[in-house]
């Protein structure tokens, strides 16, 4: 079966020359996008029913935009005055530029992992009297509490936004040869929007083992996986997979 067709469970990159755009060009496929999931703030209010006092915090750990986002939010609507001691975590770079919407970049404590939440581990260590703060979604990656207790640094968790299911049912009628997912959540969205949808010749293709595992619970086939030592992105498993389907 030949691939024309795929649909990303994810928002269209906002770089102009993504790989997408190169898979697009070179197999001349098409490729559409849509976030089969979408987050949504928790009020103030909700906040404080967590017995969150942001005044009683030092330092804010940040694991993604969005977390980055909701804290400044969440902040201001509670009229609370960041103060330029605060310490801030980023698990990557990528949320550490992204923290330069909110602070002047070089006035501010700002501590960078490369990538895996683990790798911030020796700056935790070496701040461990801090009162640390983690703004973060309803849904969190057990590795960051088990990693957070095992230092016995002192912590707070704030549920400052949720994940919630994307309405799809304009979608219900659409057929693509090819759906993308990067998330459990995602999958978990494909079985609610559609309880009664039949894979057929429909490829899945999926991103991480947590994903993996969901796609498996949920009895779907899984034709394209990433990331595997031969092809580290999504966009080098898809290109790699409809090479081969293309040419039969």
């Amino acid at each position: 079966m030949k691939v024309r067709t795929i649909l990303v469970s994810q928002p269209e990159p906002k770089m102009e020359n993504s790989p997408y755009s190169r898979l697009i060009e070179k197999e001349k496929v098409k490729v559409d996008f849509r976030p089969f999931i979408h987050v949504e703030g928790v009020e103030a209010k909700s906040v404080r029913q967590q017995k969150i006092d942001l005044n009683n915090h030092t330092a804010i750990i940040l694991t993604s935009r969005n977390s980055v986002d909701h804290f400044f939010r969440i902040a201001e609507e509670m009229r609370f005055k960041v103060p330029d001691t605060m310490k801030y975590f980023c698990q990557s770079e990528a949320v550490a530029y992204y923290l330069q919407k909110y602070v002047v970049y070089r006035k501010r404590k700002i501590y960078v992992g490369k990538r895996n939440f683990s790798e911030l581990v020796p700056l935790f260590k070496k701040y461990k009297d801090e009162k640390f703060l983690l703004p973060s979604s309803d849904t969190l990656k057990q590795i960051i509490p088990d990693t957070l207790n095992e230092l016995g640094i002192d912590w707070k968790r704030g549920v400052f936004y949720k994940t919630v299911i994307s309405d799809l049912s304009d979608l219900r009628d659409v057929y693509y040869d090819v759906l993308v997912f990067f998330s459990p959540s995602g999958i978990e969205s494909l079985l609610k929007n559609f309880p009664d949808f039949e894979q057929n010749d429909t490829r899945i293709a999926v991103f991480g083992n947590s994903t993996v595992n969901a796609a498996t619970d949920a009895r779907l086939r899984i034709d394209i996986k990433a990331p595997t030592p031969e092809t580290p992105s999504m966009t080098m498993a898809l290109q790699k997979y409809i090479t081969l389907a293309n040419k039969k």
